[in-house]
C-alpha cells in the first residue's frame, strides 16, 4: 500500500457538526460549528473553536455561555446555511426558520428540532492560533424523551444526526456494536 504525505491539516474525521447557540434576549445569534468535542467527565467539559473575526465571537466572549445543538438530518441545510452566512447581516433564525426553547441555565436559546441540547459555561478561552477555543463546563443536557429507548437510553440511532467529513455532511446511525462487546463471553 502506498500513502500520500500531506501538509499538516484537519484530517481527523468524521467529526460532530453542530449548531451552536449564543447570546441573549437583546442579541443572539446560531452558527456552525466543526471544531467540538468532549475534553473531561468529572467536570462534564466541552469546548468550540472559533475564528476572532465571526460574528458570534464577541457574543460569545461577553455572555461567556453557548448551547451545542446536535443536527438531525432534517436541520443539515440549515446546518450548512448557518455555516456560511453571518449573524452580522441577518437573523439566521428567521432565515431558516429555526424554532427555539428556553434554557434551562443559560441565556441562549435551545433548538427545538434538536433532539440534544448541550447548555454550557465558558471558564476559559484559549488562543490557539487560527481558532480561540472556548472551554466551557456543560451544565445540563435536555434530551428530547422521542429519542430515548425503553428503559431510558439514550437512542442516537433514532436522531438521524449528521457528522462532517473533508466538506461534506454525512447522516450516522447504523449501530455496530456496544462499548465492551469485543470482550463480552456468550
Amino acid at each position: 500500500m502506498s500513502k500520500k504525505i500531506w501538509k499538516p491539516g484537519t484530517m481527523l474525521y468524521p467529526i460532530p457538526a453542530v449548531l451552536i447557540t449564543c447570546g441573549n434576549e437583546n442579541v443572539r445569534n446560531v452558527f456552525t460549528v466543526a471544531w467540538t468535542g468532549i475534553l473531561n467527565t468529572e467536570p462534564a467539559m466541552t469546548y468550540i473553536s472559533v475564528r476572532k473575526e465571526r460574528y458570534s465571537y464577541n457574543i460569545l466572549k461577553d455572555n461567556m455561555e453557548f448551547v451545542i445543538n446536535l443536527v438531525p438530518r432534517k436541520l443539515v441545510r440549515a446546518l450548512d446555511y448557518c455555516g456560511v452566512r453571518s449573524g452580522a447581516k441577518e437573523d439566521k433564525f428567521k432565515s431558516m426558520n429555526l424554532l427555539t426553547e428556553q434554557a434551562q441555565n443559560v441565556k441562549a436559546p435551545l433548538l427545538k428540532d434538536s433532539p440534544v441540547n448541550i447548555e454550557c459555561r465558558v471558564k476559559e478561552i484559549r488562543p490557539m492560533g487560527s481558532h480561540n477555543m472556548f472551554v466551557a463546563e456543560i451544565l445540563s443536557v435536555d434530551v428530547d424523551d422521542k429519542y430515548l429507548d425503553l428503559d431510558g437510553k439514550f437512542d442516537m440511532g433514532k436522531c438521524d444526526l449528521v457528522a462532517y467529513s473533508h466538506g461534506q455532511y454525512y447522516a450516522l446511525g447504523d449501530k455496530l456494536g456496544k462499548f465492551g462487546f469485543s470482550v463480552k463471553k456468550d
